[in-house]
C-alpha cells in the first residue's frame, strides 16, 4: 500500500462513497463525465501534436497551424478540468483503492508532466507567434512527448480500473 487513508478523509467522504457505490446512474455519469473529456481533449491534442509533426516549412502554414493551435488550448484545458473534477469525484468514492494504488500515483505524476509539456508547448507557441522560428524543433520534441504521455496517461488509468 503507498498511503494509507486518513481516518478523517474517509470520514468526509464516507456519504459520498455510499451514494456513489448504490447508484449505478451516479456512477456512470461520473465515470462518462471522467471518460469523455479524455477523449474529447485527448483527441483534439493528439490531433494537434500530429498537424505539429507535418506542418511545412511555409510561413502561411506555420502561422495558421499555430492560430488553430492557440483556438484549440481553451478546450483541452476545459477538457482536463471536468476530467479533473470527476476524477475528484471517483477518488472520494474509493479512497482506499486509490490512495493505496501505486498506478494512480504514477498516473497522478504523469498528467502532472503532461500539464508541464503544455506550459512548455505554450511558451514555444508564443515564441514563434513572435518570430522566433527557431522554436520550431522544439515544438515537434513536445508534441511527440505530449502524443505519448497522452497514450501512457490512457494506458494507466485502464490497468488503474482493472487492478482494483
Amino acid at each position: 500500500m503507498i498511503i494509507a487513508t486518513p481516518q478523517a478523509l474517509a470520514d468526509l467522504f464516507a456519504p459520498w462513497a455510499k451514494f456513489y457505490s448504490h447508484s449505478s446512474v451516479t456512477s456512470t455519469i461520473v465515470t462518462f463525465l471522467h471518460v469523455a473529456p479524455i477523449i474529447v481533449g485527448g483527441g483534439l491534442a493528439i490531433a494537434l501534436d500530429r498537424a505539429t509533426l507535418r506542418v511545412g516549412v511555409e510561413a502561411e502554414a506555420r502561422a495558421r497551424h499555430l492560430e488553430e493551435v492557440g483556438r484549440a488550448h481553451r478546450s483541452v484545458v476545459v477538457a482536463l478540468v471536468v476530467s479533473l473534477l470527476s476524477g475528484l469525484a471517483l477518488l472520494a468514492a474509493d479512497l482506499d483503492t486509490f490512495l493505496g494504488s501505486w498506478i494512480f500515483w504514477a498516473k497522478m505524476w504523469l498528467i502532472v508532466i503532461l500539464l508541464v509539456n503544455g506550459t512548455l508547448m505554450t511558451r514555444s507557441e508564443r515564441r514563434l507567434r513572435a518570430g522566433a522560428t527557431d522554436q520550431w524543433g522544439r515544438l515537434r520534441v513536445l508534441a511527440v512527448a505530449s502524443l505519448v504521455l497522452w497514450l501512457v496517461i490512457t494506458y494507466a488509468g485502464v490497468a488503474l480500473v482493472n487492478a482494483a
